[in-house]
């Protein structure tokens, strides 16, 4: 006589749930919908899960991957993980030992461990798992082929886990092996979304990144938009790179981009492009005197990640420098500008022009930061009031002289 732990899983169970899957992946669901929907809807058709997690390499300069998780013993833990590089150090170990890895070095595909039976659990997390009193087991891997690989990214891993006394019933686990295809599939859309948005935000920039997505690529295509436009760059890096050693330009490089980028970004201004040692970024807002209240908080904050940044290198020996910093304001066109092969999204006009001349003439005041009269005029207060005249300058390419800008050294100090 059949068990209702074996009952059998009709056709009809699995394709609903192989649809749902497949409207939830065209939808655009999470990675983490698409998990915890799944693992109700099998628990709904008599698989006896209790926990499963999903984990998929990406593309990202920081994370490795990320990885999924569900339960449902009352346990509350984080549905995302995302992990850093798992080739060196403790992640490293622990990763060498793990099943995952058994299966990549072996060519297999499934493994599976009754931990209630006392069968060896060969892994030391599956002992973890048996104090907690799961009773079985299965991991997968199902993997892409060639040209389906994207950086690491080239499989979904998986395991899922059952509290029932008996393990996982053969027709659960024949139910699961056919459904889980579909659910790495969906998967797999789902990080390529996620990983199409980081690239786009890592090497174009959070909006124009995001401008990119939805659809704006067409060539010459430009709006015509007011912005705050700030041009920094490292004071004697030539100087620097010609005399430090040559593996010290990459971090020294990283060390300063970290303190400019991370100092836009925090004060909502959006960087466009990394011109050598020089950063070019844009601040919008309706209101002009907004945008030039949040360049100047920039400002601020970059001045207190330089001097940390300052004092550790200075610890290590390490050489270190400056940033000089242009701020101007006015209309730029902002688009999409180069061949049908190759195409940059930026900023043009003359104001772009301008501003890297009045940064430029932060050597000649002697001052770190150097502002327009345009910028100094939208300038609300009371950060106005920071601000002094440094003389009135013929720039450099530029048609007209005019009045500069910096804050007052007495407001600073």
């Amino acid at each position: 006589m059949t068990s209702m732990h074996e009952k059998s899983i009709g056709g009809d169970v699995i394709d609903g749930i192989a649809a749902w899957v497949v409207d939830a992946g065209l939808a655009g669901r999470s990675e983490t919908e698409l998990l915890h929907g799944f693992c109700e809807r099998c628990r709904d058709a008599g698989i006896d899960l209790c926990r499963a997690i999903t984990i998929i390499d990406t593309l990202h300069p920081i994370y490795e991957g990320r990885a999924f998780r569900w339960r449902n013993d009352g346990v509350e833990e984080s549905f995302i993980v995302e992990y850093e590089s798992t080739s060196e150090g403790p992640a490293a170990e622990k990763w060498r030992n793990s099943p995952f890895q058994h299966l990549l070095d072996t060519g297999g595909d499934e493994i599976r461990v009754r931990l209630a039976s006392g069968e060896p659990a060969r892994f030391s997390y599956l002992d973890t798992l048996r104090d907690e009193g799961q009773t079985d087991y299965v991991a997968f891997i199902h993997r892409f082929a060639g040209d389906g690989i994207i950086g690491e990214m080239d499989c979904v891993y998986s395991y899922w886990t059952t509290l029932h006394p008996a393990g996982f019933a053969e027709t659960g686990l024949s139910a699961l092996r056919r459904l889980l295809p579909s659910l790495a599939l969906a998967l797999k859309c789902a990080s390529l979304k996620r990983i199409s948005e980081t690239l786009v935000e890592v090497y174009l920039g959070k909006d124009a990144g995001q401008r990119v997505l939805n659809g704006h690529i067409s060539r010459g295509v430009a709006d015509k938009i007011s912005a705050v436009l700030w041009f920094s760059d490292l004071r004697g890096y030539t100087r620097i790179s010609d005399n430090a050693a040559p593996g010290e330009i990459i971090p020294l490089l990283n060390d300063y981009a970290e303190a400019v980028i991370s100092a836009i970004h925090d004060a909502g201004g959006d960087v466009l492009k990394l011109i050598g040692d020089g950063v070019l970024a844009i601040f919008k807002a309706d209101d002009p005197s907004d945008a030039c209240r949040c360049a100047l908080k920039a400002e601020s904050n970059l001045r207190r990640h330089l001097k940390i940044i300052d004092e550790r290198r200075t610890a290590m020996e390490s050489p270190i420098t400056s940033v000089y910093l242009g701020l101007h304001i006015g209309e730029v066109f902002y688009g999409n500008i180069g061949s049908k092969d190759r195409l940059d999204f930026t900023v043009v006009g003359p104001a772009v022009n301008e501003v890297s001349r009045i940064a430029s003439m932060c050597r000649s005041v002697d001052r770190d930061v150097v502002m327009s009269a345009e910028f100094a005029a939208r300038t609300p207060e009371p950060e106005k009031a920071g601000l002094v005249s440094v003389g009135r300058f013929a720039l450099r390419g530029v048609g007209r002289a005019q009045d500069l800008f910096t804050l007052d050294p007495t407001a600073r100090s």
